[in-house]
C-alpha cells in the first residue's frame, strides 16, 4: 500500500457517534485509536456529534475532526456517555432527538462532501452512521466501507430498523463486523453479502501489558464496562454474595458507570455485601491498564438483554488478557470469538450467578493453572487484536476501495 499518484495520501472520512470530546476524555476511545493509525496511509478525517465543552473542529494526532451540531447545546444529549441505544433507555424522551441527530449529520456530510474531494468513506454503525451517509446520498459519490459493533444489529429490531439496516447495507461497498458471531446476523439481513470480520484492537504493547510484578491482589475481582443490562452485573454481584457467604473474602471493584449503577448499588446493600463492593465510576482508558494487572480475576458476565442486545465484541476481555489478568466471562458467542473455554479463561452460562461463583473460586484456588491460561491468552491476543494487525487490515481494505473508486448503483438496493 502507498500513496496515490504524486505522494498525495488518499482522503478519508470517518463516521461516527463515539470519539474523545477533549483531551483525556473517558469515551471509548478505538474509532479515534484506529484512525490515528491510519493517518500514516491516508488523510483522516472524522465526523462526529458535538457535545457540550468541544470544539467544532480541531486536529487531535494528525486526526481532522469535525463535529456537527443536532440540537441546542443543552439538549445534546443523544451521543457518548454509554452510546446512543443507552441514553435512550435512561431517558426515553430522548428519542426525539434521532431525527435531529440524523438529518444535522447527513446534511453535515453533504457539506462536506462539497467542500472537499473524499476517496473513501468508513461509517460506524449501520444506524445511524450508514443510515446518515444512505441520507446523504454518499454512497452513490464515495465508496463505503460500513463496520457493525454489535448493539447497531443486534438492539435495532423492528420492521422499520430492519428495513433500514438492509438498504444500507446493499449500498455499502463492504461491510465488516467486529466478532465471527455477528457475520450470521449480517446475512440473515442481506444474504449474499460479503462480510468480513475485523475485530477492533487495543494497546497491547505500550498500555494493555503484564505487570512487572507478577504479585496480585488476592480475592480481589475486577469487573469493568458499561453499567447496562447486558453486561449482567447483578449476576457478579449474585456470585459474590455466594462466594462471601462460604467464607471467602473477596472484594469486588467495578470501574464503569450507566444508568443501572444506582439500582446496583442498591441491589449490593440488600445482598449485604455493599461494604465490599466499590463503584469507582467511569475510569480512564489507561488507567484501567492497572487495574487488570493488579486484580485477580477479570469478570465478564455478560448476558442477552431483554431487548435482544448483546455483546458484538468483548474488547475487554482482551484488555484483561493482555495484562496477563486470568479471565472468567459468559459462554455467548462473540465471547467464543475471543476466549477457549479452559485453555484461556473459563467461560459459564449466561445469567448463572452459581456458576460464576464456582468459576472464580476455581481461578482463586487454582492460581497456578490461572497463570497459565492468563500466560496462553495473552500469546492469543497478540496475535489477533494488537492496533498493528488490525489497523493493517482496515487500511488495506479501505485503500482497496480507494484506489476501485467502487460506488454503489441504484440497481444495489
Amino acid at each position: 500500500m502507498s500513496p496515490t499518484a504524486g505522494g498525495v495520501r488518499p482522503r478519508l472520512l470517518v463516521l461516527t457517534s463515539t470519539f474523545p470530546r477533549w483531551a483525556g476524555d473517558r469515551e471509548p476511545p478505538f474509532v479515534y485509536e484506529l484512525s490515528r493509525r491510519l493517518t500514516e496511509q491516508f488523510e483522516v478525517h472524522v465526523l462526529t456529534p458535538h457535545a457540550p465543552g468541544a470544539r467544532r473542529e480541531e486536529t487531535l494526532d494528525g486526526v481532522h475532526v469535525h463535529r456537527f451540531r443536532y440540537a441546542p447545546e443543552r439538549l445534546q444529549q443523544l451521543a457518548y456517555d454509554g452510546g446512543i441505544l443507552a441514553r435512550l433507555r435512561e431517558r426515553p424522551w430522548r428519542l426525539l432527538l434521532v431525527p435531529c441527530l440524523l438529518a444535522a449529520q447527513a446534511w453535515a456530510l453533504r457539506r462536506l462532501l462539497a467542500r472537499q474531494r473524499f476517496d473513501v468513506l468508513h461509517a460506524h454503525w449501520i444506524i445511524p452512521q450508514g443510515l446518515a451517509a444512505l441520507l446523504a446520498g454518499a454512497p452513490r459519490r464515495v465508496p463505503m466501507l460500513c463496520t457493525s459493533h454489535g448493539g447497531d444489529l443486534f438492539g435495532l429490531r423492528g420492521p422499520l430498523a430492519t428495513h433500514l439496516k438492509r438498504r444500507v447495507l446493499a449500498q455499502s461497498a463492504a461491510v465488516t463486523v467486529v466478532s465471527e458471531a455477528m457475520r450470521e446476523a449480517v446475512l440473515a439481513l442481506r444474504p449474499g453479502r460479503v462480510v468480513d470480520v475485523v475485530p477492533m484492537g487495543t494497546d497491547l504493547g505500550g498500555c494493555f501489558t503484564p505487570p512487572e510484578q507478577p504479585a496480585r491482589a488476592p480475592d480481589t475481582l475486577l469487573f469493568a464496562g458499561r453499567l447496562v443490562e447486558k453486561k449482567g452485573v447483578v449476576h457478579l454481584l449474585d456470585a459474590v454474595a455466594r462466594l462471601r457467604a462460604t467464607g471467602r473474602a473477596v472484594t469486588l471493584i467495578i470501574a464503569g458507570d450507566g444508568p443501572l449503577r444506582g439500582a446496583l448499588q442498591t441491589h449490593a446493600a440488600q445482598l449485604g455485601i455493599g461494604a465490599h463492593v466499590t463503584f469507582m465510576g467511569a475510569v480512564e482508558h489507561t488507567r484501567l491498564a492497572g487495574l487488570f494487572q493488579q486484580a485477580a480475576v477479570a469478570v465478564v458476565p455478560s448476558v442477552v438483554a431483554v431487548d435482544g442486545d448483546q455483546e458484538g465484541f468483548g474488547l475487554v476481555i482482551v484488555e484483561a488478557m493482555g495484562c496477563a489478568c486470568p479471565v472468567v466471562a459468559s459462554r455467548l458467542p462473540a465471547i467464543n470469538d475471543i476466549a477457549l473455554d479452559g485453555e484461556t479463561a473459563l467461560l459459564v452460562p449466561p445469567a448463572d450467578a452459581d456458576a460464576l461463583a464456582s468459576a472464580i473460586a476455581r481461578v482463586l484456588d487454582d492460581t497456578d493453572g490461572a497463570a497459565q491460561r492468563a500466560a496462553a491468552a495473552r500469546v492469543r491476543v497478540l496475535e489477533r487484536f494488537g492496533w498493528e494487525s488490525v489497523s493493517r487490515r482496515y487500511a488495506d481494505l479501505l485503500d482497496r476501495l480507494a484506489r476501485s473508486g467502487e460506488r454503489v448503483s441504484e440497481t444495489k438496493v
